[in-house]
């Protein structure tokens, strides 16, 4: 079988699902942790690898908080916000979807025009300097419950900072009902805000269906477990709503049991916009690329077959017409070069 990791590296690429905090290298969260020594995160980028591994979902939850604490000026946030770009830069992703909960950071001290003002320079710093097109989801921390809903709301409605395209919800499912945030949703997307709720990863198809009814989703972060459901993927197919897939991501946090068994073959069969992310790449020891690697040995795929997924990526973004044309345009152009070599 051919490797296909040399085309995927310079394949041109966007992201759906990718998380702030969890983006943070090693590198730059143990140079956080060592400007914060009160923490339990340890300093040594080497050690962080046992850290960063998962016994199951609510045990990442609480690896994921705790780094979250890390951050706590808006000198941190601009810092880990554009190395996240010129991570992203150096794998060729030309645009990003970066979810943030600022719900998180505000409550921990961090002045909330401050933070605002932190991810937009560092937005507008990696398109002129690392030509990385970087957008917001700012999304509700479902496990710090409707507090964080109306504060995440206001946050996002009346502070809006240029580069927010969407609304979310993340955090665990389990005791987390989709239906009670309705509210905060339709405020939103009365905002403009595009809806963007994480469901059906570690619980079923209701979670999804949910989503879709009571939060009006246009995308689903994660939605593993819609391949349980026909009716449900049929839906998705046919009302081109995608799933932000990241398969890795799935097996740490115990969601599937491993790859072999991830339903993303079933989500394709069924028509579904099936885009590929890679939700906390270094939690997770992965990153976009190796994301692209796993898809393509699950689902057979050859050069076009990956370049079609990294299409998928694109249509299914916030991206203006124009910006997803030109992505579109550079990742044909890419592939035919490569092929005709």
């Amino acid at each position: 079988m051919t490797d296909l990791r040399p085309f995927i590296a310079g394949l041109p690429k966007a992201e759906l699902h990718v998380h702030h905090v969890g983006s943070a290298s090693p590198r730059i969260v143990s140079e956080l942790a060592a400007r914060h020594p009160d923490s339990k995160v340890p300093t040594d980028p080497e050690a962080l690898v046992d850290y960063f591994t998962f016994t199951d979902f609510a045990h990442f939850v609480e690896v994921y908080l705790s780094v979250v604490d890390l951050v706590r000026t808006p000198e941190d946030v601009r810092l880990l916000t554009y190395e996240i770009a010129r991570d992203m830069a150096r794998q060729n992703i030309r645009y990003a979807e970066l979810t943030i909960t600022p719900y998180s950071s505000v409550r921990r001290g961090i002045d909330e025009k401050a933070f605002m003002a932190a991810i937009e320079d560092a937005r507008t710093a990696a398109e002129t300097e690392l030509g990385v097109i970087l957008r917001w989801c700012f999304d509700i921390p479902g496990e710090a419950g409707l507090e964080s809903a109306e504060e995440t709301t206001r946050l996002a409605v009346d502070l809006r900072p240029e580069g927010l395209v969407s609304f979310g919800l993340g955090g665990p499912e389990i005791g987390v009902p989709r239906p009670q945030f309705k509210p905060y949703f339709d405020r939103a997307i009365a905002a403009g805000l595009h809806s963007v709720p994480h469901a059906g990863e570690t619980t079923g198809p209701q979670t999804v269906w949910d989503a879709l009814t009571h939060l009006r989703a246009e995308r689903i972060g994660h939605g593993t477990s819609a391949a349980q459901d026909p009716a449900l993927l049929a839906h998705l197919a046919e009302h081109r709503i995608a799933l932000e897939v990241c398969p890795t991501s799935n097996i740490a946090t115990r969601a599937v049991p491993d790859l072999d068994r991830h339903p993303i073959r079933e989500m394709v069969a069924a028509g579904v916009l099936v885009t590929i992310n890679s939700d906390d790449p270094p939690m997770f020891g992965t990153d976009l690329n190796t994301e692209y690697g796993v898809a393509a040995r699950l689902l057979g795929l050859d050069e076009r077959g990956v370049a079609a997924l990294a299409k998928n990526a694109v249509e299914a973004s916030f991206l203006d017409p124009a910006g997803k044309a030109r992505i579109t345009g550079e990742i044909d152009a890419y592939t035919e070069q490569w092929l005709a070599l």
